[in-house]
């Protein structure tokens, strides 16, 4: 299976810039909504959340600009799980032309499952932890992205 496409949209003129490029809040709100959309794939959705008393909170995350992105462009997000623990989930979401292959921004997140009386964190149901394990197993065979694990630094002068 490849990465899961979990959000589609078209660049809209409010989210375009005076170089007429996608605002850089705006790829961390495409890349919140596909967030959104695989909380919903895991069974935690708004109903869930309300029933439940539980919800993801992001940890932190690395965003990734790599080519422009400009108005009226149809794009779409391709989600990763990298890795899951019983009550954290490290995912990486990259953007896309529908349709195209060319990475244009990359987001690697981590986040935390969190018991909202808290608030404070607590292990993911047995039922999403299972959808979970199908999911990494689906993309078993998909290569680690190219952007995960970087750190923002100057090069050491010597």
């Amino acid at each position: 299976m490849p990465a899961l496409t979990t959000y589609e949209t078209t660049i809209i003129p409010y989210w375009v810039d005076y170089n007429g490029h996608l605002r850089d809040a705006f790829y961390l709100l495409i890349f919140s909504y596909a967030t959104d959309a695989l909380m919903d794939r895991l069974g935690m959705d708004s109903n869930n959340r309300e029933a439940s008393g539980h919800s993801l909170f992001t940890l932190e995350l690395h965003l990734n600009y790599l080519h422009e992105v400009k108005l009226d462009a149809d794009v779409e997000v391709r989600t990763q799980i990298i890795g899951h623990d019983s009550k954290r989930l490290h995912l990486y979401h990259s953007l896309h032309l529908i349709g195209d292959e060319k990475e244009l921004a990359g987001n690697e997140q981590m986040l935390l499952h969190v018991d909202l009386d808290g608030p404070r964190s607590a292990p993911f149901s047995e039922e999403t932890l299972r959808t979970l394990q199908a999911i990494v197993a689906d993309q078993a065979d998909l290569p680690a992205p190219a952007y995960i694990g970087r750190v923002i630094a100057l090069p050491v002068r010597k």
